[in-house]
């Protein structure tokens, strides 16, 4: 395996906060070894073994739960650096940061305490919902199956693009019930029957441990199942907000990324300039420098609109805390969320071409891999289509339909 150099490992003694010092310590960490991790192909499970020690994955949970008590907006600015940092690492993370929002805190749960547990040691969480069998995307009931076994159940079935889960403690299963209800299987990924294979062979994000998912007659606990319901769990209207939002707040980071790479790259070349360029030297070109301000403008532009619709979804949890839930602040938060991703996807899969404006054909160099930017930008921007979500903005400006409240709203 090739040997990645990077700075000396941080070390932890407690939950981070998003300001805490040592914050940048571990991102730095993670910077240093992110190019040639996804060049070589290289998992991260270093990189996870700290994310569970700083229990990066509690920032969200409550302080008296054993977490650090951050707001929505907090979370977001933490997921941004992250991902300029690395971003497979922070869409590992997605449906860990989404099963917190659902589980631990809500106080709806039946099995609260349990999950906030879990989430306080450190422990990764990661999801296993999609099925090629699925007559629509994000359709139910799904082929996998929750069947009764004595005082638990049996899980079967197959699951793909289960995003993060090769690194997880545990995995999500969404299953249909013995009455066709669809529930929430939460379990360890080392219990027999549980096979994770990487097998995802996309373009871009190819380090997010996104393969297929097989469970083979999975044992399942009774304290293991949470159902789907109007007030808690997948069931509550526009809940997977959050979750789509962490996608665009992921390639908001790549596009911070960019604009590191960008300036490192021109101000550091001293390679000969083009006999026709107007300067000399390379970093004094007005038309360089205009394509560092456009990026520049392109980053600050998509990190205001994520932490913009941040604030909108922590009105929302702040209305769920005081028992007032508001479907109008709900939809609000999606409307805002979906905005924003229409906005941020365009800006970085551009930025990411321009980068090569900067720096010239040398900059094509696999050894470099700059060309990871777009990738992943691709790659993440496909999660859900652009068109869709124009198109349901549209209706919704000219007729008042609302948003979607499930799947990829």
């Amino acid at each position: 395996m090739n040997q990645i150099a990077s700075p000396p490992r941080p070390a932890f003694s407690g939950p981070l906060t998003h300001r805490s010092p040592e914050l940048k310590e571990l991102f730095a960490f993670i910077a240093a070894g992110a190019a040639e991790r996804d060049r070589e192909r290289i998992h991260p499970y270093d990189v996870f073994e700290l994310v569970r020690s700083a229990r990066l994955g509690a920032l969200r949970l409550r302080r008296e739960d054993g977490g650090a008590g951050s707001t929505l907006r907090e979370l977001f600015e933490v997921v941004i650096a992250l991902a300029a940092a690395d971003p497979n690492i922070a869409h590992s993370l997605r449906n860990h940061y989404a099963f917190v929002e659902r589980f631990p805190l809500s106080r709806q749960v039946a099995h609260g305490r349990k999950w906030a547990d879990i989430i306080a040691s450190g422990a990764i969480v990661g999801l296993a919902s999609t099925e090629l069998t699925s007559a629509r995307v994000g359709a139910s009931p799904f082929a996998t199956k929750l069947v009764p076994d004595r005082d638990g159940f049996r899980l079967t079935g197959t699951k793909y693009y289960s995003t993060g889960t090769l690194y997880a403690d545990y995995v999500q299963v969404r299953a249909a019930g013995p009455d066709d209800a669809v529930v929430t299987a939460i379990i360890p990924t080392t219990r027999e029957g549980v096979e994770r294979i990487d097998d995802w062979d996309g373009a871009g994000q190819r380090l997010t441990g996104s393969g297929t998912t097989y469970f083979h007659d999975v044992r399942v606990e009774a304290d293991e199942i949470e159902p789907d319901s109007p007030s808690t769990g997948y069931g509550v209207p526009h809940s997977n907000s959050v979750a789509q939002l962490l996608v665009t707040a992921t390639v908001a980071g790549i596009l911070r990324n960019v604009l590191t790479d960008a300036v490192a790259l021109l101000g550091s070349r001293k390679d000969r300039h083009f006999y026709f360029a107007q300067t000399e030297r390379v970093a004094d070109d007005p038309l360089l420098q205009e394509i560092i301000g456009h990026i520049s403008a392109s980053a600050y532009t998509a990190e205001v609109l994520i932490l913009a619709a941040a604030d909108a979804h922590d009105a929302v949890f702040q209305a769920r805390e005081r028992g007032e839930p508001d479907a109008e602040l709900a939809h609000a938060a999606s409307v805002a969320a979906s905005k924003a991703k229409l906005i941020v996807d365009d800006l970085t899969i551009r930025g990411a071409s321009q980068l090569f404006d900067v720096a010239g054909a040398s900059a094509t160099r696999r050894a470099k891999n700059l060309d990871r930017h777009w990738r992943n930008a691709r790659t993440l921007a496909s999660h859900n289509p652009v068109s869709l979500k124009a198109r349901a903005l549209g209706e919704y400006e000219l007729h008042g339909t609302q948003l979607p409240s499930k799947g990829f709203f």
